[in-house]
Formats: structure tokens, sequence, C-alpha cells
């Protein structure tokens, strides 16, 4: 058995992972990434802080998305890509967790491929973007386009936030970090951008069998309050849990134990 701290990193199944904790398995699909490769440095130490609290009673498996995505991929081709993955490493229907962009992903694997999954938890993630996730993406791939990685970064951290003080501070700090948010325009990166601009799994919700969580803020910017109670309220039995106050979340230590309550239920 793994020690808790033990990090396993490299690609299994086509696909960049990090490995952290143990029991049963939880894969865990993350927001945008700068690039699709294992992360390292800052962007390692930020996905590790997410799953931790997770590996205290999971083995938790982060996956990035394949290498070599190239425009007019859609987000089927993405979860399709996963959908083997998992096949390939668990041959059995797992736990899965998307967060953001990740959390679409996870949408898409939960109605194409029902085997897969045994549960779906879904934070800050929704059937389609909201229009200002929307335009924040659009303009952060113009940005990355254009060679002005400051301003792409400080685009997609329009959505962070949940009021004018931290909205602010969320800008600010892209601006100073810059591509360590949104790396220098990678392919693969401008690609996934244009596949979730054209997502909206709204149609198909009703036959995801998988038992489903969604977690949110209730001030997310990205997707919006309504967009999120429409996501739950479109999943046969799903659940909706709501921060109030709180933006577009990722995995916090708040955010673990309805996930994991959720997760351990039988």
């Amino acid at each position: 058995m793994r020690r808790p701290s033990q990090v396993d990193a490299g690609t299994a199944g086509g696909l960049p992972y990090l490995r952290v904790g143990s029991g049963p398995v939880l894969v865990f699909l993350p927001g945008i990434t700068a690039h699709h490769e294992v992360p390292v440095g800052m962007d390692r130490r930020f996905q590790l802080g997410q799953l931790r609290p997770l590996a205290r009673r999971r083995e938790v498996w982060w996956l990035n998305r394949p290498h070599g995505l190239t425009s007019g991929v859609s987000m089927a081709d993405i979860a399709a890509d996963h959908a083997v993955a998992l096949r390939e490493l668990f041959g059995r229907p797992v736990d899965v967790l998307g967060v953001s962009t990740g959390g679409s992903v996870a949408l898409q694997l939960a109605a194409d491929a029902p085997s897969a999954v045994r549960k779906l938890v879904l934070v800050s993630a929704a059937y389609a973007l909201g229009e200002r996730g929307r335009h924040a993406q659009r303009d952060t791939a113009m940005w990355l386009r254009a060679g002005r990685t400051r301003r792409a970064a400080v685009s997609m951290m329009d959505i962070m936030g949940a009021g004018p003080l931290s909205h602010g501070a969320a800008k600010a700090m892209g601006w100073l970090l810059g591509g360590t948010f949104v790396g220098r325009g990678d392919p693969d990166l401008l690609a996934l951008i244009e596949a979730e601009d054209a997502f909206d799994l709204h149609d198909r919700l009703h036959a995801i069998t998988a038992p489903t969580l969604v977690v949110g803020g209730s001030h997310d910017a990205c997707y919006g309050r309504a967009l999120l109670e429409r996501t739950a309220a479109a999943i046969p039995d799903a659940r909706l849990v709501l921060f109030p106050r709180k933006g577009h979340l990722g995995v916090s230590p708040s955010v673990v134990r309805p996930v994991l309550d959720f997760l351990d239920e039988p």
C-alpha cells in the first residue's frame, strides 16, 4: 500500500497522470491546464493540494487530456479517449470527479460510456458554459493566438472570485503569473477551448444513469447559479450542493466532505 504522501506520475492509458492515496479508485479530471503534460512546479503543488484531502480515503488518479488535440476535436472525442483509458486501467466502473472543464469531459463520459462510470461528481461544472465563461475562454484563446500571455491569463481569471474584491485579486494574480495559468498558446489548449465552446449536453442529461452530485458556488461567474441548478435538475435523482456567496470552486476542504460522503454511500 502506498503512503498517503507518495505520488506516482507518468502516462497510462495514453493519458498523463498523477496518482496518490489508497482505497477505492477516484478518477479526477481537472479544469483547464496550460498544457497536456504531467504537471510540475507550482502547477503540480496546486493539483496535489486538491487531491490529497480526497486521497485520505481514495486512490486518486488525476488524468490530464490526451496529447495532440487539434482544431475541430469535440468533447465527445476527448471523452472517448478517457473511456478507452479507464477501461484499460481499471476494467470496471469507477467513480469520476470533474472540475470545471474536467466536469464537461466527465459529463460527456457519463453520457457516452455509462459502463465506465460508477458515480459522477461535478464541481463547478454544468451541461454548457455560461455566457461569461464562454466569453472569458474565447478571449483567452484570442490573446494566446496573439502571443499576449498576461492578457490571456487575465481573461481566464475573469471567471474567478465571488465579489468585486476577490474578482479583482484573481485578475491581478493572472497578470502577475501569466504563463503559469495558460502557458504559451499550446495548440492542445486552444483545441480544448474550441471543443468546450461548442459543448452543450442539455438534451442528453436525462439519460445519464450514474448517481450524480453537482457541487458549486452560488456566485459562480463561469456558469451562474441557474445553470448549475438546471444541470442537477435534468439528471435523474442528481443532488445539488450550493455554497452560498462562493464563486468558481476547486476542490477545497469544504467541498471534500460532501463529495466523500456521497461517494461512500452504498
